[in-house]
C-alpha cells in the first residue's frame, strides 16, 4: 500500500467507521441510500444550449428527459471558468486554489483526495472514462481509467470505415496557429469518423459496459466527454442538422469592445453562425450519447438505485460579449447545466434556482449513498435541497431560503475572482497581464480593475457600475467576503498579512497557488 493510499484510506474509514453503524445502516434500512452514482461532464457546455434550459432551437431529448425525471438547477456555477482547475474542483469538493490547481497543466497533486477515494472504503468500484484533465498517469483513487489511449488502441483493433474521397470534412485542431474560423469551424464540418468509430461513442460504450459488468455491487461512473468542446466535433451522420442562418447572435454592448480578444475580431457575423451552428451540433451529438448511458441504467433495471449527476465543467461564450471560449466571469462562461436525476426518489420535474457551486457536489454524493459528512470537503450538500424539489417551472424565487448567499470562481492565469449574490456580481484583478492563453486583446496589461454588475436590473452584464462610485461600500462588503473565503480555504494564506488593505491582499489572493507554493 503506498503512502497515499494509506493516509487517504485510513482518513475516509475514519469517517466511515463513525457514520456506518448508525446513519448508513438506518438508511440502508429506510431504502434511501443509493448504490450507484454515475456522474456525467460535458466539455465546454453552455446553459443556454439545452432545451430543458428553455432554447427552442437545439435537439437535446436525452438531457431534456433527465431534466424531466431529476431536479434542474438554474444558478449553478463552476469554481473556475476553465476546464483543469474546475474538474479537479468538483471531484475533489474543494475549490481550485485548496487543490493546488488553478492553471491548465498542473497536475493533479497526488496527496488529494477524491470522491473515488471516500466511495473506496464503502464498497464502491470505480472507473473514470474520457476526458479527466488529471495531466498525470496517476488513477486518484479510481480503480479504473479509460481515455484516449485505450481509445486509440481500440481504433488500432477495430480500423474506422473508409470515408468517401468527395466527403469534405475538417482537418487538424490547431488553436491559434490556424486562424479562429478555422478552428472553431465556421464551416460547421464534421469530423472524418462516423458515429460507430467516433471517440465520444467509444467512451459512451465503455460506460455501458461497466454499468452491465459491475450493476450488482456498487459502482461510481464518472464519464467525461469531450464534446461540444472546439472545434465543435461531430461525426459524418450529423451533418447539416443546424442551418448557419438560422443562428441567433447575441450582440453585446459597448463595453464589450476593450475585451475582445484579438482573435475573434476578425470573424464575420456569417462564420460566427457557422460556428455556433458547429458548436450546436455537437451537443446533439453528446446528447445521443448521454441516452447510451441512462437507457443502460434503465435496460439494466438501475434507475431507482442510482443517483445520475450531468455538468458542464463550465459555460462557454457563443458570441456573448462579442466573443466565444471561456475564460471569462461572465455569466454565460461561468455558469453551466447542473441536473440532477435521482429515480424520481428525491425529487422529479422540478427546478431549483438556488445558488449552487460545482464544490457542492461531492458532498452531495456522499450523503446521497449514505455518509452524512466527509471530512476536508468545502462544498454544502444539496441533498436538502433535492429533498424539497421546492419550484416547479414558473415559480418565483423565494427570499430567505438560499442554500449560499454567494458563489465564488476563479481565473486565476488572468490574476481573476468573482463573488455572486443573487442579485449582484463583483469581479476583481489584479490586471498583470493582457488575458492570456492566446486571448490577448493588443490594449496591454490593464492593472488594477474592478466589475460590478446589478443582475437584477441588468441580467446581461452589459453596465460595470463600479467606476461610478456609487456602490464603493457595497464593494468593500463584497471584498471582504471574497477575502474571509480565501483565508478560510486557501493553503497558503499566512502569507497575506492580514493588516494590508483590501485591494492589496485581493492582489496577493489573485496570484495562481502554484506560484504561491514555490
Amino acid at each position: 500500500m503506498n503512502r497515499r493510499h494509506f493516509f487517504k484510506t485510513t482518513g475516509t474509514l475514519s469517517m466511515a467507521s463513525l457514520a456506518l453503524p448508525g446513519l448508513l445502516g438506518t438508511l440502508l434500512k429506510e431504502e434511501k441510500a443509493f448504490r450507484h452514482i454515475v456522474f456525467i461532464i460535458g466539455d465546454d457546455h453552455s446553459t443556454d444550449v439545452l432545451g430543458c434550459y428553455g432554447n427552442p432551437r437545439i435537439r437535446t431529448p436525452h438531457l431534456d428527459e433527465m431534466a424531466r425525471r431529476g431536479v434542474r438547477f438554474t444558478h449553478a456555477f463552476a469554481n473556475s471558468p476553465v476546464c483543469t482547475p474546475s474538474r479537479q474542483s468538483f471531484l475533489t469538493g474543494k475549490l481550485p486554489h485548496a487543490t493546488g490547481v488553478t492553471l491548465l497543466q498542473t497536475p493533479f497533486p497526488e496527496e488529494q483526495t477524491t470522491l473515488a477515494d471516500h466511495l473506496k472504503p464503502l464498497g464502491f468500484t470505480s472507473a473514470v472514462i474520457g476526458k479527466n484533465h488529471f495531466n498525470n498517469k496517476l488513477n486518484h483513487g479510481f480503480d479504473h481509467r479509460i481515455e484516449g489511449r485505450e481509445y486509440l488502441a481500440h481504433r488500432q483493433a477495430h480500423p474506422p470505415r473508409k470515408i468517401p474521397d468527395e466527403l469534405r470534412t475538417k482537418g487538424t485542431w490547431r488553436p491559434f496557429k490556424d486562424p479562429a474560423r478555422i478552428w472553431l469551424n465556421a464551416d460547421a464540418l464534421p469530423a472524418p469518423y462516423y458515429d460507430a468509430d467516433a471517440e465520444g461513442t467509444f467512451y459512451a460504450n465503455q460506460a455501458v459496459e461497466f454499468i452491465q459488468k459491475h450493476r450488482d455491487g456498487r459502482f461510481c461512473l464518472w464519464l467525461g466527454f469531450k464534446e461540444p468542446h472546439s472545434p465543435f466535433d461531430f461525426p459524418i451522420e450529423y451533418t447539416g442538422q443546424y442551418k448557419p442562418e438560422d443562428m441567433v447572435l447575441p450582440q453585446g454592448s459597448p463595453e464589450d469592445d476593450r475585451w475582445i480578444p484579438l482573435v475573434f475580431k476578425d470573424l464575420t457575423d456569417d462564420e460566427k453562425r457557422g460556428i455556433i451552428a458547429a458548436y450546436y451540433t455537437s451537443v446533439t451529438y453528446l446528447d445521443k450519447n448521454v441516452g447510451l448511458v441512462l437507457n443502460a441504467l434503465r435496460e439494466q433495471q438501475l434507475e431507482q438505485d442510482t443517483i445520475v449527476v450531468y455538468i458542464g465543467d463550465h459555460g462557454y461564450l457563443l458570441n456573448d460579449h462579442k466573443r466565444f471560449e471561456k475564460h471569462t466571469m461572465w455569466e454565460p462562461a461561468v455558469k453551466a447545466p447542473l441536473l440532477i436525476q435521482t429515480g424520481g426518489r428525491l425529487g422529479a420535474n422540478r427546478t431549483s434556482d438556488a445558488l449552487v457551486e460545482f464544490i457542492d457536489l461531492v458532498p452531495t454524493l456522499t450523503e446521497a449513498v449514505g455518509v452524512k459528512s466527509i471530512e476536508g470537503v468545502q462544498g454544502k450538500s444539496l441533498v436538502p435541497l433535492l429533498k424539497q424539489a421546492e419550484k416547479r417551472a414558473g415559480e418565483k424565487h423565494q427570499p430567505g431560503k438560499e442554500h449560499r448567499e454567494y458563489v465564488f470562481s476563479e481565473f486565476l492565469v488572468d490574476n481573476k475572482v468573482m463573488l455572486r449574490s443573487r442579485d449582484w456580481k463583483y469581479v476583481f484583478t489584479s490586471g498583470k497581464s493582457d488575458l492570456g492563453q492566446g486571448y490577448e486583446t493588443g490594449h496591454g496589461a490593464p492593472g488594477i480593475t474592478h466589475w460590478l454588475y446589478d443582475l437584477k436590473n441588468d441580467p446581461h452584464e452589459t453596465r460595470n457600475l463600479a467606476p461610478s462610485g456609487r456602490h464603493d461600500r457595497l464593494i468593500q462588503t463584497m471584498q471582504r467576503e471574497l477575502i474571509a473565503r480565501f483565508r478560510a480555504t486557501h493553503p497558503y494564506q499566512h502569507q497575506v498579512p492580514k493588516n494590508l488593505p483590501l485591494v492589496e491582499q485581493l492582489v496577493r489572493f489573485c496570484e495562481p497557488v502554484e506560484e504561491m507554493g514555490k
